[in-house]
């Protein structure tokens, strides 16, 4: 359709004074000039190609982290045989934070031209931007033709990866110091054979092969190392207690962070790690895997989800669990630890689990109700909120307590910090032959 330019007002606006200026211009004047300016500018409009003759793509990353930057291309291709001015403008979603949703393209006869946008998103999620508006301009440069074009894409932003470092930290320690790979017969559980060598100072001696060492006239011990292809399940809360903030934050992409570093870890020390994300229901389920793009299809599953406001069924999400996964496993719940609904809900489930596997409950702890806590009251309105705070943080750890006494292992800890406290504890697991 047919449309004014930015130059038609500028060229109408300066008629109209330069009319009323006039000593012999009559009241109907600014009318007559106006309405020819409108017939020029309609007619420099019809010269235009038609938006729909001009190429138009739009190129997208495809995948950008959260904390991220990455770039929007539009590349414009002129098919007639003159200069043509195209101006584009995009419906990218606000939250993608474009540098400009437009862009004033002069391309050459039958040329191309790019033209590109910077975007920061600061929401993670799938986004699908389809409409694409194309303006070409006559050869005035008065009027233009305008028109809506459909090119879906899809951009998808991932959760941020913020303990990648200490990811790496920790399998490159495992693996220097053969912590998790190695460990002494008896420990526990899960162990198996890795080499004969000769006793060192430290060894204890219901390690030492006695045929072994009858073969030879050195004594000679057996070592073991953890064994590995062993399940790792995460189950990831995201009902209605994940929503609440926490540095900002809501508690689920905290949890979404400690997911990946497990994952990571676990599978690169030649475990299986899966994931299960509920809230009242199972909303996504990542098979068990090790292989190199596990985390990649853990972090596609989970990487559109939103807290739901919705009371979390660990019954549910347990029994789940164990209809499709019957191997021993080591499963991990990234939950909130919060009084009422754990004592409600989690507590009478957790044994369906503990008795034939290892179970460990994270939760994400704010550090705001620790100073709260601490604080020094200064008048009764502080004094009612430190009081508050204590009574929580009393509450939390009757919670874990209750939970530690059906024998999960609980993890209690803020931002920042849960992540890597989570794959110590798989760590520890791992390298006492508990897995």
């Amino acid at each position: 359709m047919p449309v004014p330019t930015r130059r038609l007002a500028a060229v109408a606006a300066v008629a109209a004074i330069v009319v009323l200026l006039s000593p012999v211009a009559a009241g109907w004047t600014i009318l007559v000039v106006e309405l020819v300016l409108l017939g020029v500018a309609v007619g420099d409009a019809f010269s235009a190609p038609a938006p729909g003759r001009v190429d138009v793509e739009r190129e997208l990353p495809g995948v950008l982290p959260l904390d991220g930057e990455g770039e929007v291309a539009w590349r414009v291709r002129n098919p007639s045989t003159r200069r043509l001015t195209v101006w584009i403008a995009d419906e990218l979603a606000p939250s993608l934070h474009p540098t400009t949703r437009r862009a004033r393209l002069s391309l050459p006869a039958n040329g191309r031209v790019t033209a590109t946008t910077g975007l920061r998103p600061s929401r993670r999620g799938r986004f699908t931007p389809t409409e694409l508006t194309v303006r070409v301009e006559g050869p005035l440069g008065l009027g233009a033709r305008q028109r809506r074009r459909q090119l879906p894409g899809v951009l998808r932003v991932y959760p941020p990866f913020k303990s990648r470092q200490e990811a790496e930290l920790r399998i490159d320690r495992a693996r220097i110091l053969e912590v998790g790979l190695r460990s002494a017969r008896g420990q526990g559980g899960g162990t198996e054979f890795d080499a004969l060598r000769e006793y060192g100072v430290d060894d204890e001696s219901r390690r030492i092969d006695w045929a072994a060492t009858a073969r030879t006239t050195k004594v000679i011990v057996r070592t073991y190392r953890a064994e590995r292809n062993q399940t790792v399940l995460l189950l990831l809360d995201a009902g209605r207690t994940m929503a609440g903030q926490v540095d900002g934050v809501p508690r689920l992409d905290h949890a979404l962070d400690a997911v990946m570093m497990l994952t990571a870890v676990a599978t690169r020390l030649g475990d299986r790690a899966g994931l299960v994300a509920f809230d009242e229901s199972v909303r996504a389920v990542v098979g068990p895997g090790h292989a190199r793009g596990q985390l990649g299809r853990v972090t596609e599953a989970m990487y559109t989800l939103e807290p739901r406001l919705v009371e979390s069924n660990y019954r549910g999400a347990f029994t789940h669990t164990l209809a499709r996964f019957r191997r021993r496993a080591l499963l991990v719940l990234l939950t909130d630890l919060s009084e009422a609904p754990v004592e409600e809900s989690l507590l009478p489930a957790l044994p369906l689990v503990a008795r034939d596997h290892l179970a460990v409950i994270a939760g994400i702890r704010d550090p705001q109700v620790d100073e709260w806590a601490a604080a020094v009251p200064a008048n009764a309105g502080e004094a009612y909120r430190t009081a508050a705070a204590i009574e929580a943080l009393e509450a939390r750890r009757r919670t874990v307590a209750r939970l530690r006494g059906l024998g999960a292992t609980v993890i209690d800890a803020p931002p920042g910090r849960l992540a890597p406290q989570l794959a110590d504890a798989y760590l520890h697991l791992k390298a006492t032959g508990r897995l």
